[in-house]
């Protein structure tokens, strides 16, 4: 079967459909932070094709978002690495609950999803797949999501790249993808639990926020995770 058949056949498949339809609804909040970032990264010092190349490459707006004041203020390598690890230590927690659907995969396959994978991805497949059993459809809900996904974000990135200089950065277009990830988040607290999750990480984050290198985030995600352990721990003994 030829590629071009292989890929009609997944473009008319349901579950490819189902999750290029769910991740086209809060595309225009990631065409907004794409953009933005893409602005960033220009308005930070990289050249155009270094630009590009680093939205290409990294393929994670919270990472370079972050590392951008390190690489325009010339901070030590280590420090850049140090931060952007921190930054993403989420998808940690992400990957072990993907590990449950997409383990079974070979290493290459697992590599490849590894890239594409982003925080949108993973609200949208657990929502549709609450248990960590593996299907042959959720390989091809996560691609259509992909499908979504990754284009936005690289065509709006180098929309705000080529287009850094002509769109002032007051507008406060990156607000719009701030909002779009609260609303997202919003619909993810089925349960008491999440709640106060979520309120540990937000009010830590804010009460570390004057930590430099981003720490805060750390802070919140370990506090976060800390207190979901423990309610967790105590439901299962009261259960």
């Amino acid at each position: 079967m030829s590629l071009t058949i292989r890929l009609r056949a997944l473009a008319a498949d349901p579950d490819f459909r189902a999750g290029a339809r769910d991740m086209a609804s809060p595309s225009l909040g990631l065409a907004a932070w794409g953009l933005v970032t893409g602005m960033t990264m220009i308005k930070s010092g990289l050249s155009i094709p270094l630009a590009f190349a680093m939205s290409l490459l990294v393929f994670a707006g919270s990472a370079q978002l972050t590392a951008l004041p390190l690489i325009a203020s010339g901070a030590p390598l280590w420090v850049l690495l140090a931060t952007a690890f921190c930054v993403n230590l989420r998808f940690v927690i992400f990957s072990a609950q993907w590990r449950h659907y997409f383990g079974h995969l070979p290493r290459w396959r697992r590599l490849m999803t590894t890239y594409f994978a982003a925080d949108l991805n993973f609200v949208y497949f657990v929502k549709r797949y609450p248990d960590p059993v593996p299907a042959r459809s959720q390989q091809r809900y996560f691609w259509g999501g992909v499908a979504v996904n990754w284009p936005t974000w690289q065509l709006t990135a180098l929309v705000g790249i080529l287009l850094a200089d002509r769109i002032p950065t007051h507008w406060g277009i990156g607000f719009a993808g701030v909002l779009a990830l609260l609303g997202l988040s919003y619909s993810l607290l089925t349960e008491r639990m999440l709640w106060w999750v979520a309120v540990t990480a937000a009010a830590v984050s804010i009460a570390t926020y004057s930590l430099p290198l981003k720490l805060n985030i750390l802070c919140a995600i370990v506090a976060a995770g800390a207190v979901g352990w423990w309610l967790d721990s105590r439901k299962a003994r009261n259960g």
